[in-house]
């Protein structure tokens, strides 16, 4: 009855139960586990768009999409595979540092990748300031080849012995690298999920160089010249470019802190150890490091595939000169490109719309190389 509150067994609680949040009974399940993919990350959804290969059914989903884009007179809501770099190494030797793999799949299943694999969503934004853990038994040799600078070598507990083990191990003794040996247990909690096959190598945080101090170094040289990279997000990409700023006389490379690659393990060992000799700044805002440069005397040449000038006929090439590289995808930003003082085209007989990033740095310092040659 209404208004009868003391009657024998009356409910003392409301019948719905407090909101849990997002997720609901399940939200706890899901706690540790990392932000969701985006789609384009995402295998079996039809905006993917990585490196790997395309599952079948994603492709289905795709090519139906077009159908029926096609029919309604619209553009298609697809990804584009091919555009974004998810491959994480296996086999080759890629190296994965701890928290950048992904998976995919359905009910948390993963899916068949090119790389060590992780808890479903798992993705850590690990410190700049922090030590790296570049894992696995490929990676791990590879790094210590190419001398990567190491501060410890952990090696779990029962390892299989095999001849990549036992390379690892007399390299770093050789090294004078730190050599621990931990329980599997501790090596899972260290890499967050990553598989390791055993073997993790600590890297130190990359030492950057002042960015006034890269700019007055090499205006002191005969030939001043420097490299910008513009949104480069894959570290193998700045890695190479380094090699071949290295190989062709450039006397630093800077990038921006944010929304780019940095110097991790993977690029030091893709610069095949050119990061050691060509100083690396850091700048906050890429726009002002670049009217700086002008401000000092250089000439800022963007690479562009609709750039106004041909490479082949780059008279600026002789004098002090920075050359800017886009991102992979977007190329140069609008800011960058009107800060430039002229955009270059690599002159290319081919259909192929534009080269790689690192491949397209490579083919200009080397014009740039040829054209100060013939001038002493």
């Amino acid at each position: 009855m209404a208004g009868n509150s003391q009657r024998r067994g009356r409910r003392l609680t409301s019948k719905a139960s407090a909101p849990k949040g997002t997720g609901g009974k399940n939200k706890d399940s899901l706690a540790g586990r990392g932000r969701t993919l985006p789609a384009d990350e995402r295998p079996w959804h039809k905006g993917y768009s990585g490196t790997e290969k395309l599952p079948q059914r994603t492709a289905w989903k795709q090519d139906k999409e077009r159908r029926a884009a096609t029919e309604e007179g619209r553009a298609p809501k697809i990804g584009q595979p091919g555009s974004k770099d998810t491959t994480w190494g296996r086999g080759g030797g890629r190296g994965v540092p701890v928290g950048r793999g992904a998976t995919g799949g359905r009910g948390g299943k993963p899916t068949a990748r090119s790389g060590p694999r992780v808890s479903p969503g798992r993705k850590s934004n690990p410190s700049k300031d922090t030590p790296e853990l570049l894992v696995g038994r490929n990676p791990v040799v590879e790094a210590l080849r190419a001398l990567v600078p190491a501060t410890a070598l952990y090696v779990a507990q029962g390892i299989d012995m095999d001849d990549r083990i036992n390379e690892i191990i007399r390299t770093a003794a050789d090294r004078g690298i730190a050599n621990l040996e931990i329980s599997r247990a501790e090596l899972d909690r260290m890499t967050g999920g990553v598989l390791h096959q055993g073997v993790g190598l600590q890297v130190p945080p990359f030492a950057y160089q002042a960015f006034e101090d890269m700019v007055a170094a090499a205006l002191e040289q005969q030939a001043p010249l420097l490299v910008a990279l513009d949104g480069v997000t894959d570290p193998r990409n700045l890695g190479a470019v380094i090699r071949s700023a290295a190989a062709f006389g450039a006397q630093g490379v800077f990038v921006p802190e944010r929304r780019a690659a940095g110097i991790t393990a993977t690029a030091w060992r893709t610069s095949a150890g050119a990061a050691a000799r060509v100083p690396v700044a850091q700048v906050t805002n890429l726009t002002r490091s670049l009217k700086a440069c002008r401000d000092a005397g250089f000439m800022v040449v963007g690479l562009d595939a609709d750039g106004d000038t041909d490479l082949y006929d780059l008279e600026a090439a002789v004098g002090p000169l920075v050359v800017v590289v886009g991102s992979e995808g977007r190329g140069l930003s609008r800011l960058v490109g009107e800060t430039c003082d002229l955009t270059v085209s690599i002159p290319m007989i081919s259909e192929v719309e534009s080269l790689n990033a690192s491949v397209a740095a490579a083919v200009t310092l080397a014009e740039v190389a040829r054209r100060r040659a013939a001038e002493l």
